[in-house]
């Protein structure tokens, strides 16, 4: 697919944006812009030299960015970006929200050139960044609260799976929102430093405010991730009570249980001579043994504070 503005003219369009696109249409758009389009593998390489280059009047630059999957996950998809003094191209391989909100955008305000498009673009990718960080915060904050807070115990104890679940998807998300700031950095670093003879020119004072941007959310990540390694930390920390409380009820079950043992397996015997046989309060003798030895066990515990 194909997206254009401000027209579906190629040859007049200041940003051509690919979405999967088939071979016929990559070769449409290479004859209107006469500039080469790259390749999926192209625009995945990881290397710094394949990400950042300049080649026949153009930048070609790629990072990842954060694309959704599903409900509630984010994937990494690689988006490459062809940035001439007359047009920008992009190519995608999957719907990114931050395009289509560009594309909403454009549509009221009609673009004037490629450099207001890649930076519009970064500054909604950034913008959009934030959003989902500011998210990623409150659900931390709404998980350290049902971890810490007094009389919730129980319900954090009750589901721990549940809970562990809830942080890996939040450090996950963090992540990735990190690794495709990063590359919205690394790319206006380059733009900007380049000083490449004959480059296409980028507006300093907003490319500097979309860095500064990125600088304090890649901060604000920062934190968010050592927060993520202490609920983590934590939540592993409430299994371990679990288990021991889990261990230490089956230790006093099964240390009550000797003592009535030994005196049941003592009158099991089947010695001819036991004074207590013959006598008329053997029986219940025996059962309040049974009784004491099992109980005394148990007020030893609870003098220790064990139970």
């Amino acid at each position: 697919m194909i997206l254009s503005h401000p027209s579906e003219d190629l040859g007049a369009a200041t940003w051509v944006d690919l979405v999967t696109p088939t071979a016929e249409e990559v070769e449409r758009v290479r004859r209107a812009t006469g500039l080469r389009v790259p390749s999926e593998n192209q625009i995945a390489e990881i290397e710094s030299t394949s990400r950042l280059s300049f080649e026949g009047g153009a930048y070609y630059v790629s990072t990842p960015l954060v694309a959704p999957l599903g409900d509630e996950d984010l994937a990494l998809v690689a988006v490459g970006f062809v940035f001439s003094p007359r047009v920008l191209i992009t190519v995608r391989f999957a719907p990114i929200w931050s395009f289509d909100s560009a594309h909403d955008a454009f549509k009221a305000q009609p673009l004037q050139s490629a450099e207001e498009a890649i930076l519009r673009i970064f500054e909604v990718v950034v913008d959009r960044s934030a959003d989902k960080l500011e998210r990623a915060g409150l659900r931390c904050d709404e998980l350290s609260r049902s971890a810490f807070r007094r009389g919730a115990a129980s319900t954090v104890y009750g589901d721990l799976r549940a809970t562990l679940r809830r942080v890996g998807s939040v450090a996950d998300r963090t992540s990735r929102i990190r690794d495709a700031l990063l590359g919205i950095g690394r790319i206006a670093a380059f733009l900007m430093e380049s000083r490449i003879e004959g480059a296409p020119p980028v507006n300093a004072s907003r490319m500097k405010a979309i860095r500064a941007d990125v600088t304090s959310l890649i901060d604000y990540e920062s934190h968010l991730s050592a927060k993520v390694q202490f609920l983590l930390d934590a939540t592993l920390g409430f299994i371990n009570i679990e288990q021991a409380e889990i261990v230490k009820t089956l230790t006093i079950a099964s240390v009550v249980g000797i003592p009535p043992v030994l005196v049941v397996g003592i009158y099991g015997m089947n010695f001819r001579v036991m004074p207590e046989l013959g006598w008329r309060f053997g029986y219940p003798m025996a059962v309040a043994l049974v009784v004491v030895s099992a109980l005394l066990p148990l007020l030893w515990f609870k003098r220790r504070g064990w139970m």
